[in-house]
This record gives structure tokens, sequence and C-alpha cells, in this order.
């Protein structure tokens, strides 16, 4: 009796999975208006440039580089909310004035930023003390051009 349930169960599940996988995110990279970017309205040094593509850029960017787990449900709806959560909070190709610089200092000073979660898949995005350093006094010194 036990193995049957387990069977249905099991049945259901990937019947479940499966379903799952005809649902899917609207997954974009709007184009790129070289006007409208972080770099065209402040002068970003070469280092912090690098620091925010490799650490930021695929949350806060129309540049998202989309991996192929961000095709499978239920991951691929995580990741959608992410990204649309993460550009309309802060999006270096349309950068506007409520997005303050000073914001981003304070999210990756305490932490928050780049995600625990988005590091534990890009080890390569975890942000050094010097690199915090590097965009935090970046933010402080910034002027619009």
């Amino acid at each position: 009796m036990r193995v049957r349930w387990v069977r249905w169960a099991v049945i259901v599940l990937a019947a479940a999975f499966v379903g799952a996988q005809a649902v899917r995110p609207e997954k974009s990279n709007p184009p790129v208006v070289a006007q409208n970017t972080l770099q065209a309205q402040y002068e970003v040094p070469p280092e912090v440039q690098r620091i925010l593509e490799r650490s930021c850029g695929d949350c806060h960017s129309n540049r998202t580089r989309w991996p192929w787990y961000s095709h499978v449900a239920p991951v691929s709806w995580m990741l959608a909310d992410h990204v649309k959560d993460g550009r309309r909070h802060f999006n270096m190709d349309d950068f506007t004035e409520e997005m303050s610089l000073k914001d981003v200092c304070q999210e990756i000073r305490v932490g928050s930023m780049p995600l625990k979660g988005y590091v534990l898949m890009h080890p390569e995005a975890k942000l050094t003390g010097a690199e915090i350093q590097t965009v935090c006094a970046w933010t402080r010194e910034a002027r619009p051009k």
C-alpha cells in the first residue's frame, strides 16, 4: 500500500513539474539607449565600471545574461522577478534621478547586494572590501555630467 502511495506521489509531482514548464515568465533585455545610461549621466571610472558590470549587471541592467537554469520553473519565476525588481530599483541602462548612488553604497556595504543566492551561483560577483570601498568612494564623489 505504501509503495503505491509513493508511486502516485512521484507521478503527481513529476506531472506538476512538467506542467509548470508551460508557465513562462517574461524575460527580456530591453534595448539600451545610450543617453539614458548611468555612464551617460555620470563619469564612471573603468575600475568602478568593471565592478558594477561583474557584480550588478545581470540584475541591474538591460544586458542580463540568462543562464540555463533561468529557463526551468520554478527557478525561472524567481529569477525573472529578481531581475524585474532589480531593474526597478537601480538600472544602469535606464538610470533616473530617483535611483540614488548613495543607496548603491549602502546596499553593498551592509551586504544586501549582490544577493547571497546570486553569489552562490556566481562566485565571481562577490565583492571584496577594497571593491566596496572603491564603489562607495565613487558614489560620494560622483557628479552629474
